[in-house]
């Protein structure tokens, strides 16, 4: 089903599928059919099949394209609360790379994620095959307009989408073009563009009481592929087939047509074998010219060994010899460690203590090699890249790692090293995915490691060091007296930064990598006030498989860990990590940068005390509503801009950060956006700054905004 979706102005008609079940010869059965139909309670059960007319946006082709029609008793009719609603299924084929698990198909089509896993018999970040069909719980309603449907919400990602796209493709016709404009009156269907948030009304419909009555409880909603016609359906739900022409007001000769809807009655919910249509039976061989036949040699049919059987012993006797092979290496690499091992005391981490005595000259060189070769496979490139210190001299660069040295309550230490200025971080245990991904990488937005020590079980590593420290300091570490506030120029550029940090690791790194830790403390800034990315422990290579399954770029744990505020949804509920994951964080630091408030904090009016409710930054945000009048907009998005900027900000640009972080912490994963273009859109807002207000920087960390 992926296609090129063509515009409502030029639409192409798509291959009819004809009934064949019954003959034409039949007419008068079928006309007996239809009489006994008319008379039949079931009767007022019909909906109308949309047949083609979706497929036109702009002609006037019925109610049928608008949804399944519903009625409501008059004593209701005013109150849309008491409309008729039920239970149902959508069958949704997953066949869109971004839409490849329950999790992603639930927040498409606005369902319980857990539901839909239960539904399908598989974990909600189980990767689908394409094409596959997947059950998606959801609840019907009758609206105001007497039409049934069950509502998702789109935002717009892509200039060249309308409404016949997002329908027919996207939703793979679970909704039509009409029903969307429909729906969505406040949005001409010729001025669509990003960022439109649209009601995307889904075709469902329920049980007519005449269904009920013979024992119908569903009506799955099922989008015709390209092969279907009513009998593969009634087949592949196990379905009655005339109770299923019937609830459609089809019959055996209608012509129906792929991406449209039919209506499935069952009277138990259906399973996920709904996903696979039934095979034929194998057909029995036919029978041959037993001359025909070579006869069975003589070896086969005698009673010692056979060719197979010799094969067989003669892979048994390799694998033992193998096997035995292996337990002699074994033996010997043990022995040699005994022999030639360090004695003292060794590191429990994966990455092995060395040491050396001879920091300069052609002896550094060669220990440096051989420490390499002593790595793990997966680190042994970047750390051939790196610097390995003796412990001694690390000692004396951070005067024996005093507590004058040490840089906060953390485990960092300043020091110098041949003149230059770095920081000294101890570690217990494994640094192995911080020194693979910064030995090998080289961006100004990422800190620069130089070099690493391994020493009584801890591990040093040594890093450029930032002069102006963390970002968090800056934000919201009560300094105002001491001239420690970010210009507004100055924060606009941070986030330019960070984006170019992530927009590389996401992009531009072999294999990609999702940082998973990005918060305020771990964004340091040097001299100049450039970001610079640190604290790579929690990151995740986005390996070969990771892209060529089809979960749209997401992987599931289930040890979630982070700080509490930069979490996403997703992460948070069902453990999935993703590029989308940083999207989200960069977004809580684009809010904290406007706000400069935590990510989140204790609400004292709420509860009081450590028992006060905790706000989250980013909810606070989505609170302000961008959409509601001029002035009321400007005096709330004012109160929430930093008031230690004094209001010295353009307007525009401010609006226009929120409107993008907003963005980034949208709930659905897909429509956040990429860093790449979190990196385009805030050039653009950086560039605005500096003809708003050229850098005039005074040397003091203030910068004087005119």
């Amino acid at each position: 089903m992926n296609q090129t979706i063509p515009s409502p102005s030029k639409q192409i008609m798509p291959r009819p599928r004809l009934h064949g079940r019954a003959p034409a010869s039949l007419a008068i059965h079928h006309l007996l059919i239809s009489f006994l139909l008319t008379l039949s309670p079931l009767a007022s059960a019909q909906q109308e099949y949309e047949a083609n007319a979706q497929s036109d946006c702009y002609a006037n082709n019925g109610s049928s394209v608008l949804g399944y029609t519903c009625s409501k008793s008059k004593s209701n009719h005013a109150n849309s609360s008491s409309a008729p609603a039920c239970a149902t299924y959508l069958a949704f084929r997953s066949d869109l790379p971004g839409y490849g698990s329950p999790i992603t198909v639930a927040y498409l089509l606005n369902a319980s994620t857990s539901a839909v896993a239960a539904a399908n018999s598989v974990p909600v970040a189980s990767p689908v095959q394409n094409g596959t069909l997947l059950l998606v719980p959801v609840r019907c309603a009758c609206t105001a307009a007497g039409h049934y449907q069950h509502d998702a919400a789109y935002v717009i990602q892509f200039d060249y989408e309308t409404y016949f796209s997002i329908s027919s493709d996207l939703y793979q016709g679970l909704s039509t073009c009409q029903a969307m404009m429909a729906q969505n009156p406040a949005h001409d269907s010729l001025d669509l563009y990003p960022g439109i948030a649209l009601t995307v009304p889904l075709r469902c419909a329920c049980p007519s009481p005449a269904q009920a009555s013979a024992g119908v409880k569903y009506l799955v909603t099922y989008v015709l592929d390209w092969d279907d016609d009513a009998s593969t359906v009634a087949d592949r739900f196990h379905a009655d087939y005339q109770a299923l022409l019937h609830a459609n007001s089809i019959t055996d000769d209608t012509t129906v047509y792929p991406f449209t809807t039919m209506l499935v009655p069952l009277k138990d919910p259906p399973t996920s074998e709904i996903a696979f249509l039934p095979e034929p039976p194998t057909p029995s061989p036919a029978p041959s010219d037993p001359a025909s036949v070579p006869p069975a040699s003589s070896t086969e049919s005698s009673s010692g060994p056979t060719p197979r059987w010799r094969v067989v012993v003669g892979v048994a006797a390799g694998c033992s010899v193998l096997t035995l092979g292996v337990v002699l290496a074994l033996f010997l690499l043990r022995r040699w460690c005994r022999r030639h091992g360090d004695r003292g005391d060794r590191s429990k981490t994966t990455l092995p203590a060395v040491e050396h005595a001879a920091p300069d000259g052609p002896a550094k060189g060669a220990l440096t090699r051989a420490a390499s070769l002593m790595w793990p496979m997966v680190v042994r490139e970047a750390v051939g890249s790196l610097t390995v210190y003796d412990y001694g001299d690390l000692e004396r660069a951070t005067s024996g790692f005093s507590e004058e040295q040490r840089i906060g309550n953390s485990s960092v230490y300043r020091a110098v090293i041949n003149g230059s200025a770095v920081v000294v971080k101890r570690v217990p245990g494994d640094v192995g995915t911080e020194v693979t991904i910064l030995g090998r990488v080289n961006h100004s937005s990422l800190i620069r490691m130089s070099g690493l020590c391994m020493h009584g079980g801890y591990t040093y590593t040594v890093f450029e060091f930032a002069g102006n420290g963390a970002l968090s300091d800056w934000l919201h570490g009560g300094e105002e007296e001491e001239g420690r506030v970010l210009g507004w120029s100055q924060r606009v550029q941070v986030a330019l930064d960070v984006a170019g940090g992530l927009n590389y690791l996401h992009n531009y790194t072999d294999p990609p990598y999702v940082h998973k830790n990005l918060k305020a403390s771990n964004i340091l800034l040097d001299a100049c006030f450039r970001a610079k990315l640190s604290n790579f422990g929690l990151a995740r290579a986005i390996t070969t498989d990771d892209e060529d399954d089809d979960r749209g770029g997401l992987w599931m744990t289930r040890h979630v860990v982070g700080t509490q505020g930069y979490l996403a949804p997703e992460y948070l509920e069902h453990g999935l990590i993703g590029p989308q994951l940083d999207v989200f964080a960069f977004g809580v630091l684009v809010l904290q940068l406007l706000s400069g408030k935590e990510a989140a904090r204790q609400d004292d009016d709420v509860g009081g005390g450590e028992n006060g409710k905790v706000v989250l930054l980013w909810e606070e945000a989505e609170r302000l509503g961008l959409g509601g009048g001029a002035g009321d907009l400007l005096d709330k998005v004012t109160a929430f801009v930093d008031g230690r900027l004094h209001g010295r900000y353009p307007l525009d640009v401010v609006f226009a950060m929120l409107a993008l972080a907003l963005r980034c912490v949208a709930r659905e994963p897909r429509t956040r956006p990429s860093m790449a273009e979190v990196l385009l859109s805030l050039s653009g807002m950086y560039n605005w700054t500096i003809n708003w207000d050229p850098r005039c920087p005074d040397g003091t960390g203030t910068r004087h905004e005119q």
